[in-house]
Formats: structure tokens, C-alpha cells, sequence
């Protein structure tokens, strides 16, 4: 109640400060596919900015390790209200930081994989990652890492850099956890296959794989959704491996040093509410974090829906570096 109090107190305020012509504003740093034109940032930002009578603008990196990357070099002097974008792996490096402050938003309506009570990292979409192929170019694609290991070396599939990129980082997790001590061997079998290691998701998809560079691309399991509902084409599938798929969930965090702190947490609240929610399905191209029951589109139902498995935030955290290392001394052999 006090935080529903707060929000409208917030919105009060900042539809008084409109009528003077002096618009508050939010700053939320986040990724720059989430902001682009065919992604869900227009419309939240249109949505939101209709209930608080604000400016709210987003900045748009790389991705969530150039967010994490930023909040570090700023500091407490950071212009960011909110930062949108980092996943649960990155999580523990943010929080170490101690720039961030208890989201105080209502979880009830959550419906995530795993259990969630974390109270700086708020949840707003989850996915798992895959390899996303051309069903024209290859269309037998392998069904498990092992049998893309063991394919003929002329299948090649792009990845991105896990030291730049959230999905890059997700790859490097996903053999972890299935090969554990045995990872570096299993970055061996890989490498021949690696047509190009890209700096970030982006361009990865869109510049290498939409281009027809390998029929094969590091992304998620829910990027089929996006061709199904725009492209109206079931060319591109991910494939289903066998040892299951790495789980990834996106969080929000307040920066406890903002100048707008009930505007944050306004934004905050706002995050599982379906008027941003209903915006992720094909904005973002992820699960929503609330059950959106009808409004879900129904391209989701023809998605695979593969055992999906984490580390810990802690896990990552302290093991994040030796396993890039790991992966950088294996690709170099």
C-alpha cells in the first residue's frame, strides 16, 4: 500500500510539474535492441510517460555488460535512475558495486522457471539461450552440443565474445555447466566450427546470420517468434539439444543514489504491470515475467520448450573470469 501511495503521489506531482512545463525526468540505461524502433522501449516509454506526466529517457548501450561496464566507471555520479538490462550473471558484479537500492515493488504476480526473492533485482522477461539455424541452409541441424561438436567441420555457427556479450557469456555458462572440468575440451571440439566470435548479439543476428554468413547463430530459443509473427515464415528454428538449454532471466535495479527517487520506484512498479509487460513478448522477444494468459501470442505455442538449468548469481560471480580464461587458453590451441 505505501509503495501503491507512493507511485501515486509521484504521478500527482509530476502531472503538476507538466501543467508547468517542467516535465521531471527518468533516465534508465539499458541495451540498444531494446530501444530500437521494433523493440518494446517506444511503446514503454509512451506507456509509462502517460501515467507519471514525465520524460523518461533511455540510454542505450551495447548491451548488459557495457551497463554494468558504464555503472562501474560512473559510479555514484552516474546520470542513471534505473539501469534495465543486466541478467542474473551479472547480478553479483552490480551488486558489489553498492550503487543500487531495494526496488520495493509487489513480486506476487511473478511466474518465472525458478524461484525469485531477490529485493534489488527485479525481473521483467526470462529466456533460454539456443542456436538459432536456417532450415533452408541446413535442414538437419544437430540436436545436442555433442553432435554439433562431432558435425563435419564445414558447419559453422557464429557466437559472440562472453567478455562483451550477455548470450556470449550464456554459451560459456551452458558448456560449463554441462561439461564442468571437461569444458576446455569441449571449447576444443567447438572451435572448428566457430566461424566468427561477434562482439554482441546484435550483430551477430543481424549483420552475420540474416546475412546468410553461417546457417547457424548463438541466440534463444524465443527469437523463431519474431520471423513466425512479422517475417510470417518458419525458416528459421531453434534447435533442441539434448542436454538441455541455459536459462537466462533480465533484471531492472534502482540506482540508490537518483535524484527522482519516487519516479524509480514508480518505474519500478511499473515493470510487472501489463502495460510493459504486454510489450516484451515480440518487442523483446523473450517470455513475459507475468502471465499475460490471452495476450501472449500464440507463435510462442510453436516455440520448443527444452529442461533448462543456472548457476547461481554467486557462482557466476566468483567463477566468472576463471571460466573466460578457461575458454580464451581452449580457443587458442
Amino acid at each position: 500500500m505505501l509503495t501503491a501511495l507512493a507511485a501515486i503521489t509521484t504521478f500527482s506531482s509530476s502531472q503538476a510539474l507538466a501543467q508547468d512545463g517542467e516535465k521531471p525526468q527518468l533516465t534508465v540505461y539499458t541495451y540498444d535492441s531494446f530501444v530500437a524502433e521494433w523493440g518494446p522501449g517506444p511503446a514503454i516509454e509512451k506507456a509509462f510517460e502517460a501515467r507519471c506526466g514525465c520524460d523518461l529517457q533511455f540510454v542505450a548501450l551495447e548491451g548488459g555488460v557495457d551497463i554494468l561496464q558504464r555503472l562501474r566507471l560512473e559510479g555514484a555520479s552516474t546520470e542513471a535512475d534505473v539501469i534495465l538490462g543486466l541478467d542474473m550473471n551479472l547480478m553479483e558484479d552490480a551488486r558489489a558495486l553498492e550503487l543500487l537500492a531495494p526496488h520495493e515493488a509487489d513480486t506476487s504476480a511473478l511466474e518465472l522457471p525458478i524461484e525469485w526473492d531477490d529485493d534489488v533485482f527485479l525481473p521483467y522477461d526470462w529466456g533460454r539461450f539456443a542456436f538459432v539455424y536456417d532450415s533452408e541452409a541446413l535442414p538437419n541441424p544437430p540436436d545436442s552440443l555433442e553432435a554439433l561438436m562431432d558435425a563435419p567441420e564445414d558447419l559453422k555457427v557464429i557466437i559472440s565474445d562472453p567478455r562483451t556479450s550477455v548470450p556470449g557469456l550464456g554459451l560459456l555458462l551452458w558448456i560449463k555447466h554441462v561439461y564442468g572440468d571437461k569444458a576446455d575440451e569441449a571449447w576444443e571440439r567447438l572451435s572448428p566450427h566457430i566461424l566468427t566470435v561477434a562482439s554482441g548479439w546484435s550483430q551477430a543476428y543481424f549483420s552475420l546470420f540474416m546475412n546468410g554468413e553461417a546457417p547457424m547463430v548463438l541466440s534463444y530459443s524465443t527469437s523463431p517468434a519474431y520471423h513466425m509473427a512479422f517475417d510470417k515464415t518458419d525458416r528459421y528454428q531453434a534447435a533442441e539439444f539434448k542436454e538441455g538449454h541455459y536459462l537466462q532471466v533480465e533484471t531492472a535495479a534502482m540506482v540508490s543514489g537518483t535524484d527522482e527517487p519516487e519516479l524509480a520506484h514508480a518505474f519500478m512498479d511499473f515493470i510487472l504491470n501489463e502495460d510493459f509487460q504486454r510489450h516484451i513478448p515480440l518487442g523483446n522477444v523473450m517470455y513475459p515475467a507475468i502471465d499475460l494468459g490471452d495476450e501472449l501470442p500464440e507463435v510462442f505455442d510453436r516455440l520448443i520448450e527444452p529442461e533448462s538449468y543456472t548457476f547461481s548469481p554467486a557462482e557466476v560471480s566468483q567463477h566468472r573470469r576463471e571460466w573466460i580464461r578457461e575458454w580464451l587458453n581452449a580457443s587458442s590451441r
